[in-house]
């Protein structure tokens, strides 16, 4: 917005050095949105000091993409959730809360006695949930595995345990749920500076990927742009620089994916890289650079040379930015709902609001 502020002196005491400001503040639209009066006294000398620079003012409701995603929910079924050992206040509140919204039903999985404590805790009253009682976390992660494979539930959310025992489970080659495809994590981003949602790939799963890897990655971050309904996502491949450089594996890799997008070896996105940060999010670093590309300055999806990197970009607009974090991890039969320890409640909801919209786009489209 623009405002002008208008400031006239409507009344004057010279007995009192006193003036009676009328103020006002105008939009660019010409309406009135702030008026008041203000009385000031005058200094008895004049007073003389250095210009001060105004800080810039930025607006942002925190959430605020999330609660749009939220919105699209209204109008379908919840899914089936296991939750697995959620024995602690967060991840049972999170569970919850996304229940109450009308965007999964739970399914508890972990030691009920526990989890019953902090329900208690919590005050809240667990008697029309299903609880399945199993002896610690362990146990907890192989259960909800098998709950997926009897197509009992519509996906897994991470409680308090460590995501490497829950994915120890997931990915068991006999008794897992793999699938033709890469398992890979999705960060969904709230960032105040950037114009919209901001999904980056892969943080948490993939740690040094090769370039078939990453061309599975690139494809679970599309596939779940299209459930959110971004029809054609755009995607940038990170590196340092934005010319391919024989030196930089980084860069030959992004060649490497935008030419299989060509190829139609990846599909539903429009591809470009080796680009940099600052011209994948930032127009005018693009023109700078005199980039002409369809996604600098405008990505939907960051992909990340490898797991250190993307681990720290997202980390980074976390804490720094005051991002507001999701995340999912696609690529195993059923999506997980994967979040980290720190997280709230706000990103425990959005991230089983992606989870919810993923697995209903997906039935969608095998219908």
């Amino acid at each position: 917005d623009k405002v002008i502020v208008k400031v006239t002196v409507s009344e004057k005491f010279p007995e009192k050095n006193q003036l009676i400001l009328a103020c006002e503040c105008i939009n660019q639209d010409g309406e009135l949105i702030i008026k008041g009066e203000a009385k000031v006294i005058a200094p008895t000398e004049k007073v003389r000091r250095p210009r001060v620079i105004m800080p810039e003012v930025h607006l942002h409701e925190t959430g605020a993409h999330y609660r749009k995603l939220l919105a699209a929910t209204h109008d379908i079924a919840p899914i089936r959730v296991a939750v697995v050992h959620p024995c602690d206040e967060l991840s049972l509140s999170g569970a919850l809360e996304a229940q109450r919204q009308g965007v999964i039903i739970p399914i508890l999985i972990g030691p009920k006695a526990k989890i019953m404590s902090v329900a208690q805790t919590l005050d809240c009253n667990l008697s029309n949930i299903e609880i399945i009682d199993v002896v610690h976390s362990h146990a907890a992660a192989e259960r909800a595995v098998v709950e997926v494979r009897k197509h009992h539930v519509d996906a897994i959310m991470k409680g308090k345990l460590h995501t490497d025992e829950l994915m120890d489970a997931i990915v068991d080659s006999q008794k897992g749920l793999r699938t033709e495809r890469r398992m890979s994590h999705i960060f969904a981003l709230d960032v105040p500076t950037y114009h919209k949602p901001l999904f980056i790939t892969d943080a948490a799963i993939n740690i040094a990927p090769n370039l078939a890897i990453k061309a599975d990655i690139v494809q679970n971050a599309i596939n779940l742009l299209h459930a959110l309904d971004t029809p054609k996502p755009k995607v940038a491949i990170l590196s340092a620089v934005e010319t391919v450089n024989a030196n930089i594996a980084s860069t030959v890799d992004a060649a490497g994916l935008c030419k299989m997008a060509d190829r139609k070896q990846i599909t539903g996105g429009i591809l470009d890289g080796p680009l940099a940060f600052d011209t994948a999010i930032s127009k005018s670093a693009a023109l700078t650079k005199e980039l002409i590309s369809d996604v600098a300055g405008d990505a939907d999806i960051l992909v990340a040379p490898d797991l250190e990197a993307g681990n720290m970009i997202a980390k980074q607009l976390i804490y720094l930015a005051g991002a507001e974090s999701a995340g999912i991890v696609l690529g195993a039969s059923v999506p997980i709902i994967l979040t980290s320890r720190a997280d709230g409640k706000l990103s425990r909801l959005a991230s089983c609001v992606l989870a919810q919209l993923y697995v209903t786009h997906v039935r969608k489209t095998i219908v």
